[in-house]
């Protein structure tokens, strides 16, 4: 048996499995609180930990969140086990959103917080981790996906 919108499931398992390795890393290397400048004032490694959503929003907020987690989980697995085969950019899209999700709902459900790291100074960004970059890229290509649908005579998307 051939694997449906097997893209979307190889998105999926490396973002996950980069997201988790990378938390792990940091956890195993750091102290909370302790920063690692790369390019000093511009981008460093800096080992917090966040109670909300994706670049610290929704703050304290872990009970639903792991909940929200797991529910875009579930539905994004459902759509590629049970939905129409997806283009590229779709399953591409789809498998990073599912693989960032996966990522920090098991940090949720696990840690009562997540594991954030990336730390871009220059600009006052909050701090990040892979997962949140990979929901952010996966976002990315349902747009590319979203603009090269093209309506057909029945006003249908195709």
């Amino acid at each position: 048996m051939r694997l449906k919108n097997r893209l979307f499931w190889i998105a999926a398992f490396i973002a996950f499995f980069l997201d988790q390795i990378t938390k792990y890393w940091v956890v195993q290397t750091f102290s909370l609180g302790q920063t690692l400048p790369l390019l000093t004032g511009i981008f460093h490694f800096t080992y917090v930990t966040n109670t909300g959503a994706a670049f610290s929003l929704l703050s304290g907020k872990v009970e639903w969140l792991r909940w929200l987690s797991l529910g875009v989980s579930l539905v994004l697995i459902a759509l590629a086990l049970f939905g129409p085969t997806l283009n590229l950019w779709d399953q591409l899209g789809y498998g990073l959103i599912l693989g960032g999700a996966m990522g920090n709902g098991i940090d949720r459900f696990v840690l009562g917080h997540v594991v954030d790291f990336l730390d871009f100074r220059l600009i006052s960004f909050p701090v990040f981790n892979v997962a949140d970059s990979f929901i952010s890229i996966g976002i990315v290509f349902l747009l590319i996906a979203s603009f090269q649908k093209t309506p057909t005579s029945t006003g249908r998307l195709d």
